[in-house]
């Protein structure tokens, strides 16, 4: 018997709309208006025009890309779901709490990388995780954490008391050319989900996906969620936001049809 098919939600992330911002006006006084481009808010604004269920933002310590007021301007504007990544500190729970998201999604960081690469290790920090996880849900913020398809840490997850997991998709999506490889790492996405799914976790994923693997990872086992950026915006520069993101959301609205 098939797992039921939930609709899969769209959450856009416009980190690489501030990453293009910043790369110019890093040093301005301004993070919006007058010569300042692109605004992300204007971004965000646009997916939800488009389709998008939510926004998706990476706030990271050494504030490469997005900045606390592109989060509190969000918080004002937006429609929609506003779904904050961070990293496992008090310092970000600490900001998290103050901008009440509707959801906090804990990730890796690594200030030398380029975008997060790898999932978090809940085994090893599975106190300090647990902590801050808690902390949020008492503030009537969902957290889901961003991990590998791997079943000891996704076992670590289910101990934590959080909604949700997000499944890191880089693997798969990096082989995605290779028939072989790529089917041994959907199968680890396949058990994953169904494992997520067996110990009460809502099933996300994210990192990697863009408009010819999208079709595939639509068929995960109780996939509810995607989160997509870089692909987004990369079409977005040949064919504007709003039908980037309307595209995206086409083909998840008819994965299974």
């Amino acid at each position: 018997m098939l797992p039921p098919r939930y609709p899969i939600r769209l959450g856009v992330n416009i980190d690489h709309c501030a990453t293009l911002r910043q790369a110019r006006y890093r040093d301005y006084s301004r993070s919006c208006g007058k010569m300042v481009e692109p605004d992300p808010i204007a971004c965000a604004l646009t997916a939800e025009r488009a389709g998008a269920e939510g926004i998706t933002i990476h706030l990271r310590e050494d504030r490469r890309h997005i900045q606390e007021s592109d989060a509190y301007r969000l918080r004002e504007c937006i429609q929609t779901h506003l779904n904050l990544e961070m990293s496992a500190t008090e310092a970000m729970a600490t900001f998290a709490k103050k901008l009440a998201p509707e959801a906090v999604c804990i990730v890796p960081e690594n200030r030398e990388e380029v975008t997060t690469e790898g999932g978090l290790d809940v085994i090893n920090n599975r106190e300090r995780i647990k902590a801050i996880a808690t902390s949020l849900q008492a503030n009537n913020i969902n957290v889901s954490l961003f991990i590998e398809p791997n079943k000891e840490q996704i076992e670590a997850a289910a101990t934590i008391g959080c909604k949700a997991v997000e499944l890191h998709t880089g693997a798969w999506a990096n082989a995605f050319y290779d028939r072989a490889q790529c089917e041994v790492t959907y199968q680890c996405l396949c058990e994953g989900a169904e494992l997520s799914h067996q110990l009460g976790l809502a099933v996300h994923a994210g990192h990697g996906i863009n408009y010819h693997n999208a079709r595939l990872i639509c068929e995960l086992p109780h996939l509810q969620e995607v989160n997509i950026g870089h692909s987004i915006i990369s079409r977005a520069l040949l064919d504007g936001f709003y039908l980037a993101v309307r595209d995206m959301k086409g083909i998840l609205a008819n994965c299974g049809k």
